[in-house]
């Protein structure tokens, strides 16, 4: 468990931190959106994880999307925040295009796929399908708060 550290004595107990992660909606050419099914669950998502404590946001991104995909990104733009309330997780999705590598699998994912829009609905739990439609969207970013499976907020 992560706990707050402060340098003011404190009466009670410390506050329980947030884990952050990153996540890129990397898209092609064609409209297609590069996605992996995770390793751990099964479950479709975009690419991406744990943000590092010295690691800024963005090469996060690009290190994340490169581990579990072989796929070398450019970083656009920050197209979300997500917090998920039941593992006090708070997510940074940023919109990013590809540069270069090629689709590979990690220990992280049994399969890399370019997907349709209609796919990932299809295919991806309605927290993470909503993550890639914000990303589409050439609007500002969007905050969202949700329990792990479903939306509770949507600005």
């Amino acid at each position: 468990m992560l706990m707050y550290m402060s340098n003011i004595p404190q009466e009670t107990p410390s506050t329980p931190l947030h884990s952050v992660s990153v996540a890129g909606v990397v898209v092609r050419e064609d409209g297609r959106v590069l996605t992996i099914k995770r390793a751990d669950n099964g479950t479709w998502e975009p690419p991406g994880g744990v943000l590092e404590l010295a690691e800024d946001p963005e090469d996060g991104v690009r290190r994340e999307v490169y581990e579990e995909t072989g796929i070398k990104v450019q970083v656009d733009r920050l197209t979300g925040v997500y917090k998920n309330t039941s593992r006090g997780i708070i997510a940074l999705v940023f919109r990013c295009h590809a540069e270069g590598g090629n689709e590979q699998l990690s220990d992280e994912s049994t399969a890399v796929e370019w997907l349709t829009p209609d796919e990932v609905t299809s295919r991806m739990a309605e927290v993470y399908a909503v993550r890639v439609t914000d990303a589409l969207l050439n609007d500002a970013p969007r905050v969202r708060t949700h329990d792990g499976r479903k939306l509770i907020r949507n600005t």
